[in-house]
């Protein structure tokens, strides 16, 4: 059973390492908000696949998985969201930076819970980011495919169907934790970089359309 799971293991860490919407979303989190708040878009991110997770293990991902009809409008609703956080991204670019007497200092989001004015400011601008990692892989139904078709034939033979589905969830969300959160430390150490006006504008536009690229790529996908 170690040996499987060991494999499944490896499987599933080459997938989390490929370069997705959910790299591109924490990219733009954690850039233009800083490392706290890109912590908690990885939290929602994995919050997703828990989710995805628990519908599988209950079968219901697999009827969402079987459905064209529901399938096609997750898909759309996801790919929409990506790309309207791919505008959101290009229209920042206009907005003056920190040199400009425009946004603030790369330590000031962290301080102030991620970029929001004051206390309430602070729990808006927290739950925003958990909320987009959350709708980010809530609205992706290639999870579910995913699951439901990669996920049984990974479990170890020594547990049963739905204990063995859920022991590859709970390590694919452990994994997905670690890589995504070293992402973000290693995107907060160059933040001063990040943050100089011409950079913080470039890095906007290149994440803008990384997203709606995404995005449409969701949406003409065939499955």
């Amino acid at each position: 059973m170690l040996t499987q799971l060991a494999a499944a293991t490896g499987v599933l860490a080459l997938l989390t390492l490929v370069p997705g919407p959910d790299m591109a979303v924490v990219t733009r989190r954690a850039v233009s908000r800083g490392r706290a708040d890109g912590l908690r878009t990885v939290g929602g991110i994995a919050a997703g696949l828990l989710l995805w997770g628990a519908l599988t293990v209950a079968g219901l991902a697999a009827l969402l998985a079987a459905s064209a009809e529901v399938y096609l409008a997750v898909k759309l609703a996801g790919a929409a969201y990506l790309c309207f956080l791919g505008v959101q991204s290009l229209r920042r670019t206009g907005v003056r930076g920190p040199a400009d007497g425009g946004e603030a200092g790369p330590g000031d989001g962290d301080r102030a819970g991620g970029g929001g004015t004051g206390a309430d400011g602070g729990r808006r601008e927290r739950g925003g980011a958990w909320r987009t990692g959350l709708v980010n892989n809530a609205l992706n139904p290639k999870i579910a495919v995913f699951y439901t078709g990669l996920l049984p034939t990974l479990a170890p033979p020594g547990l049963r169907p739905a204990a063995g589905m859920a022991l590859l969830v709970l390590v694919h969300v452990l994994l997905t934790l670690a890589w995504l959160g070293t992402y973000v430390y290693v995107l907060s150490r160059a933040r001063r970089f990040f943050a100089r006006p011409r950079v913080r504008r470039a890095m906007d536009r290149v994440t803008g359309v990384v997203l709606i690229g995404f995005g449409v790529r969701v949406a003409t996908s065939a499955s």
